[in-house]
């Protein structure tokens, strides 16, 4: 799918600092490994029903960041995002507007597409919709269920004789019988299956275990996964926490007809197949907030490691979470802050960009209205500090190399503004080259400046 032009990206004569960054998965600063000096970045995409709000534009702020920093220390960078355009969200919003649920998400990702070229956000190479992916998401489902590693559940809304002809819950789901698409030769033929991810199965096999990714309490890991799309009430299930790798057609619902009938995949194991296709496994960092690491990025990384026998990242990146008249930033609430009303109010995109950054991104915090007029002040003061040199100006030079050190230390962004801030107070002997690292680093427009001298990305 088309994304959204590229920002500009300076050449400075010289490359930063190989940056590390910290691993949620083992709690450890690190330097991500890289092959033939690449990396490879996965970032969890947006269920378009709703515009981008600031929690969304915080996230994908970072991983920007998190390319810039890699750029500039002369790596090649890969970088893949899906849209999950198919999804309970999306349909319900559809059906509560009255509005078709292709075309309320083709709305939403043409305005997230906007709202990231305004934010000066590096775009992805791979931008990928599930929809355009649900034959190879099936056909990965078909492998774990001719692994073992999957198995099916009758619908709750068949009629009673169809349940009755459905494997057995604890059957043993490798064999011939029950890895067939199609139902028992005595079974009606309205019968049809979900399939699930049997989650202690691929951990006695070895190749994953609950916990890989973030290690909880029992209880913790039934509350996230019913909070957060799981359905670990649902009978018959190995498990509680296995989730939903396909769900069959439902009257009113989107479907595709596959290797595995009629029906659309589960939310965990889309990313499994879209990123280890894009980038291959492991990768080097997968992105997304907070709020992903549980159910979505364990469960995703327990579907890439029944597949193909590898982990699915070496680094796991989160970004804390934002909030807004005294609550986390959601879509249930209602307290959002959209990135494009900010646009439409007048406030650029770099202004929106240093708000954020005024923030670490595994700090939580909260959003004041504001906090954009202090960003646009900063602006300001940078624009009248960097117009000339000081008279008793730092050295350019000095100061990039202090942004370079803060930016390749886990995104140590409130440091690199408060460089900023003292260089525009003193002065620089080159404000010129300082305004472009300030552009490569940050995303961040100071003022206009010539084309020369400017590579693309």
């Amino acid at each position: 799918m088309r994304t959204w032009s590229e920002p500009r990206f300076h050449s400075l004569g010289s490359e930063g600092i190989m940056p590390r960054f910290y691993n949620s998965a083992t709690a450890r600063f690190e330097h991500a490994p890289l092959q033939d000096n690449k990396a490879t970045l996965y970032v969890c995409g947006i269920t378009p029903y709703d515009a981008t709000h600031l929690g969304h534009a915080f996230t994908y702020l970072t991983f920007d960041l998190m390319q810039r920093a890699w750029l500039d220390a002369g790596v090649d960078v890969v970088y893949a995002q899906n849209i999950t355009d198919v999804d309970d969200p999306l349909l319900e919003r559809a059906q509560a507007t009255k509005v078709k649920w292709r075309d309320l998400a083709a709305e939403q990702i043409a305005l997230f597409r906007s709202d990231m070229h305004s934010l000066a956000m590096l775009p992805p190479q791979h931008y990928v919709p599930v929809t355009e992916q649900i034959t190879e998401i099936a056909a990965a489902v078909q492998t774990l269920l001719d692994k073992g590693f999957a198995y099916r559940l009758p619908v709750h809304d068949v009629p009673p004789e169809a349940v009755a002809a459905a494997p057995p819950a604890g059957e043993s789901q490798g064999s011939a019988a029950a890895t067939t698409t199609s139902p028992a030769p005595d079974a009606p033929a309205t019968t049809k299956y979900d399939i699930y991810f049997d989650h202690q199965a691929v951990s006695a096999a070895g190749v994953w275990q609950l916990g890989d990714v973030i290690k909880l309490l029992p209880e913790e890991y039934l509350r996230l996964s019913e909070l957060r799309g799981g359905d670990p009430a649902r009978e018959g299930k190995h498990h509680p926490l296995d989730p939903l790798l396909w769900r069959a057609k439902r009257k009113g619902e989107p479907s595709w007809e596959t290797v595995l009938g009629k029906g659309r995949p589960g939310w965990h194991i889309e990313c499994s197949v879209i990123a280890a296709q894009c980038l291959g496994t492991p990768f080097t960092v997968q992105g997304g907030g907070e709020d992903l690491r549980f159910p979505h990025h364990e469960f995703s990384a327990a579907n890439a490691a029944a597949l193909y026998d590898t982990p699915l990242a070496h680094i796991y990146s989160h970004v804390a979470l934002v909030s807004y008249q005294g609550h986390k930033m959601s879509k249930s609430r209602g307290n959002l802050v959209f990135v494009h009303k900010l646009l439409r109010a007048g406030y650029s995109g770099s202004e929106i960009r240093l708000a954020l950054l005024n923030h670490h991104y595994r700090s939580s915090w909260e959003w004041f209205d504001q906090d954009i007029v202090a960003a646009k002040q900063r602006l300001a003061l940078w624009e009248a500090g960097f117009k000339e040199p000081g008279s008793d100006p730092q050295t350019a030079i000095e100061v990039v190399a202090q942004l370079r050190a803060a930016l390749a230390n886990d995104l140590d962004t409130p440091l690199m503004l408060g460089i900023i801030n003292q260089a525009a107070q003193t002065g620089v002997d080159d404000p010129d080259y300082l305004v472009k690292a300030v552009e490569n680093l940050l995303g961040v427009t100071i003022y206009s400046t010539p084309e020369t001298g400017m590579i693309e990305l």
